[in-house]
This record gives C-alpha cells, sequence and structure tokens, in this order.
C-alpha cells in the first residue's frame, strides 16, 4: 500500500535522551498539527533514555522513526555485542533501556521514504542514505556527495539528515540535503532545532527554559557527571565553528 501523501512533516532528530527539550517541541501547534513527525535518529544516548521513548511512542501512529548510531551502540552494548561507548552517558543511557525498549530500537529502520507535498519523495536518514555515522556537512564537497547519495534513486529530490546537529540547507546535484540540527544536543546555538518539512523547508528553533531544564536533568537523572553534561549540551557550548571543524576532518576532505 502507497502511504499518502503528507502535507505537513514535523522532523526531529538527536533528541539524545533530553526530555525537557523534546516535550518544548511537541507543545509547538505546527508539531501538533503535523501529520507525521519524522525521527532521524538518536533519540535516547542521554540522560533520560526511557522517558524519551515512552513519550514519544504514546504520540502514536503518526510518528515514524529511523535509527542512529548512538540507538544502535545501546543497543549492541546491551546485547553483549560490544563493552565500550565512546559516549561516556551512553553506557547509562543502555542500562535505564527496559528489555522492550531495547528490542524496539533494534527493530528500527535506518531509513525511510516518504512522500511530502512540495517535495515529492523524501529520503530520511541518520547520517548518510548508506551508513549511520559518516560525516557530511554544509560545505562538503560535491564529490563527497557523489560518493553519499550514488545508491539514492533518481526519485529521491530531497534527503534529510541528522548526526552533525547543526541545521543547514542546501542543494548537492540538484537534490535538496536537509539538516534539521539537534533537539537536545544543540551546537552553535541554544534552543531545541528542528524542521518543519511541506511544501518548503523550515528550519526552527524553540526557546525553553536551559536552566529550568538543566535543573531538571540533575534532579531526575542520577549519572555521576549530569551537571557538566547538561550545562555544556543544552547552553550549546561547543560553537558551530568547532563541530564544522571536528565533522569536517571526517569527511575525506583532508588530503584531497
Amino acid at each position: 500500500m502507497t502511504e499518502p501523501t503528507s502535507h505537513r512533516v514535523a522532523v526531529l532528530s538527536d533528541i539524545h535522551g533530553v526530555l525537557p527539550a523534546l516535550e518544548a517541541v511537541l507543545a509547538e501547534p505546527e508539531v501538533a498539527a503535523a501529520e507525521r513527525i519524522v525521527l532521524t535518529g538518536d533519540i535516547t544516548a542521554g540522560p533520560q533514555p526511557a522517558e524519551v521513548l515512552a513519550l514519544l511512542r504514546a504520540q502514536g501512529e503518526r510518528v515514524l522513526w529511523v535509527a542512529g548510531n548512538a540507538d544502535r551502540e545501546l543497543v549492541e552494548y546491551r546485547r553483549g555485542l560490544r563493552t565500550e561507548i565512546p559516549d561516556p552517558i551512553a553506557p547509562y543511557a543502555a542500562d535505564r533501556l527496559t528489555a522492550e525498549d531495547v528490542e524496539f530500537l533494534a527493530a528500527l529502520p535506518t531509513t525511510l521514504t516518504l512522500t511530502v507535498r512540495g517535495h515529492g519523495e523524501v529520503l530520511f536518514c541518520h547520517a548518510t542514505p548508506r551508513d549511520d555515522e559518516e560525516a557530511v556537512v554544509v560545505d562538503s564537497r560535491p564529490a563527497r556527495w557523489t560518493e553519499v547519495l550514488a545508491d539514492v534513486a533518481d526519485t529521491v529530490r530531497t534527503i534529510v539528515c541528522g548526526h552533525t546537529h547543526m541545521p543547514y540547507v542546501r542543494l548537492a546535484h540538484g537534490r535538496l540535503i536537509v539538516n534539521p540540527g539537534s533537539v537536545g544536543m544543540p551546537y552553535g546555538r541554544p534552543g531545541a532545532h528542528w524542521c518543519l518539512l511541506g511544501p518548503g523547508t523550515d528550519l526552527r528553533v524553540t526557546p525553553y527554559d536551559i536552566q529550568g531544564a538543566v535543573d531538571r536533568l540533575v534532579a531526575e537523572c542520577d549519572w555521576p557527571g549530569i551537571a557538566q553534561w547538561a550545562d555544556y549540551y543544552l547552553n550549546a557550548r561547543a560553537t558551530d565553528a568547532e563541530a564544522l571543524e571536528v565533522f569536517g576532518a571526517r569527511d575525506g576532505r583532508k588530503g584531497v
């Protein structure tokens, strides 16, 4: 059965278990009114993973899910397929998930395609359509986009990704590339970043009480490093320039 055309789609990426940020976005009238909410991965790796998962699942079938590399890592950790995760808070997050939560995350797809008014076929993924952790950024070279989009059908003219936590819209070989930024761990400026897709492409940021959210995470999360983690990430203390330098070094540009 063909999925009907969606007129408005809210895209949320990289929530990273930050419940106050997610609550703020879901309270936005245009998110509440959207026909679909698409999650482009890294949903649970953070201080309140089970709570975030429960709230999103409570939204029902209008939520469409894509797994990110951090979600995969939590599953692998819980299944004994790895003993370490590079992100220091991730083992804590993995242990907070129920067995049913783990199975739910394990079953999520790595991509999905949806027809959206004004865009036609839209492919949603986490990092790139072919890999859940390789890097592309706003100034990635045309040759890099040729590589990562090589297997995408010609009928897909818009690709929505996440992973780098920085919002942008750009063209690459005639295709529109959209990154909504991060709901829970933004780089560059505070707030919960997301995107409203259809018929245009509207990058949005939802302001919320950052200090109140930091205080809430400290009170509700018993991970030892939560105070420093919450202050750093919710206040977006990593600048966009710093993040671009880190991710840019991973997109294959060195030595070219």
